[in-house]
């Protein structure tokens, strides 16, 4: 849920009984410094602190050039500048700063996204008493995760919205409904194993647990609630029939996510072979963006969703954990 929630969030989960969670990858150092230190000022109890691992690939100037003539129109209607091709990023992934976070703050849990890290910070942060969690799309990334340090694997089914946590295949045609790949990870890892994606009900969260689940994973459900930073356009799209109408997409980041489908989704993707690799798509849509949502329009924000949204309501969060635990064993 990077971009839409802060420390507000992740310590209202937690102290309804929950475990809140803390998106690190669009923090600089110092951001995510001060916005622990707010976390652990608002809550008590354990968090747990979410990074991207992913390995950056080297993006050619001719890679971005070509984009951007893909997104050239666009540029050319909003009557702003093609940005220059630039090395820059928004997304970090887990390196020596965040490390040093994590030592420094030492949160009960932390949690990856595209894998883990490098294996003696996976044993260093085991050896500092933290719990690691880690996704899985496939049985095979659950299998990897399992024998390379993870303590809980995270079954992130295709309906779950934002980023698909895939790190060992970009096939999206691998990719399962969480009641198909839970069982089948269930079956094959002795870790325990969390649902994640379509979990929108109580009655969602006891059938995964019905299948095997340990626990369950909620995103979508908490965008509306007012702890979270989802902006007024993208909480507009979710209280309208948009919503129901969600993609696989890479045109915004360079790598599969779930998000409500728009101009840029329609018209370029949804899956577009000529976006530059993770995260370097990124940046000359967010010239776009920033343009559009000026105007009030949203055809060019990625507006992260799952497919279900039928729990996304405007109530605080602690409230909707609590109904949504109704599905939980006691």
């Amino acid at each position: 849920m990077a971009g839409v929630q802060n420390a507000t969030l992740a310590a209202a989960i937690s102290n309804a009984g929950g475990l809140g969670s803390l998106p690190c990858a669009m923090f600089s150092p110092e951001a995510l410094i001060a916005e622990v230190s707010r976390l652990i000022e608002l809550t008590d109890l354990p968090f747990n602190l979410n990074f991207f691992c992913h390995s950056p690939i080297e993006v050619t100037t001719q890679q971005q050039v070509e984009w951007h003539s893909v997104l050239a129109d666009y540029f050319s209607q909003w009557g702003i500048p093609i940005p220059q091709p630039t090395a820059a990023s928004s997304r970090q992934p887990f390196n020596e700063d965040a490390m040093s976070l994590v030592e420094r703050f030492r949160p009960a849990v932390v949690s990856f996204h595209f894998g883990l890290p490098r294996p003696g910070w996976v044993q260093q942060i085991r050896a500092w008493g933290i719990n690691i969690l880690s996704t899985a799309t496939t049985v095979e990334e659950a299998c990897w995760l399992a024998d390379n340090g993870a303590d809980a694997v995270i079954a992130q089914g295709i309906e779950a919205g934002g980023h698909r946590g895939c790190f060992m295949t970009s096939d999206m045609t691998t990719q399962s409904e969480t009641l198909l790949l839970l069982p089948r990870i269930c079956e094959k890892v002795a870790l325990p194993v969390i649902a994640a994606g379509g979990i929108a009900c109580p009655e969602d969260a006891a059938a995964a647990m019905a299948m095997g689940a340990d626990g369950v994973q909620v995103g979508t459900a908490f965008l509306l609630c007012p702890e979270a930073n989802t902006s007024p356009l993208h909480r507009h799209a979710l209280t309208n029939k948009a919503s129901l109408h969600t993609a696989l997409t890479n045109v915004f980041s360079g790598r599969p996510a779930r998000g409500i489908v728009n101009r840029l989704i329609r018209e370029v993707g949804p899956m577009a072979s000529s976006a530059p690799p993770f995260p370097a798509a990124a940046s000359a849509v967010t010239a776009l963006r920033q343009a559009a949502e000026a105007s009030g329009s949203v055809d060019f924000t990625p507006l992260w969703c799952g497919q279900n949204t039928t729990a996304c309501r405007e109530a605080p969060a602690a409230e909707l954990l609590c109904w949504l635990a109704q599905g939980l064993p006691e």
